[in-house]
């Protein structure tokens, strides 16, 4: 069983606010390379990019309440943000979960990268920044 402790007992993990300022580097980085259309950020690139500042903007509202995730991939982070935060996520971990759908390199056995196109990559700059905003507005305080 899960001791859950009130939120006024957790000590934050140092360094989440870097993490926050990082995923929003890499978001901003992706959204102007998107909008700017510049060749040299492939789908796969701007996926890798949003799929960074996504990662960030778990661990820094993870870190800030004292929490870390099992593992770094999208299921995990999303676990890790309905047990820390349940209800929260809503939709969006359900988008984030289809992000798994692109790379599996987290098993030697079954290595897997399928790129996305370049037409799905405005609904997950929208997915990437939709979390922002919850972590920024909601879950950084305590």
């Amino acid at each position: 069983m899960i001791k859950i402790q009130p939120l006024h007992e957790l000590r934050p993990v140092k360094g989440w606010e870097e993490y926050f300022r990082h995923g929003e580097g890499f978001l901003n980085t992706a959204a102007q390379a998107q909008r700017k259309s510049v060749q040299a950020f492939t789908p796969e690139i701007l996926y890798n990019l949003i799929a960074m500042a996504i990662e960030k903007f778990v661990m820094a509202a993870l870190m800030r309440h004292g929490e870390l995730p099992y593992n770094h991939t999208m299921a995990d982070l999303v676990a890790a943000m309905e047990q820390v935060f349940p209800g929260k996520m809503g939709d969006i971990g359900e988008g984030l979960l289809k992000m798994d759908q692109y790379q599996d390199i987290c098993s030697l056995d079954g290595f897997k990268i399928s790129p996305p196109m370049m037409e799905e990559i405005p609904a997950m700059l929208e997915l990437a920044e939709r979390l922002r905003r919850l972590v920024q507005e909601q879950l950084l305080t305590i």
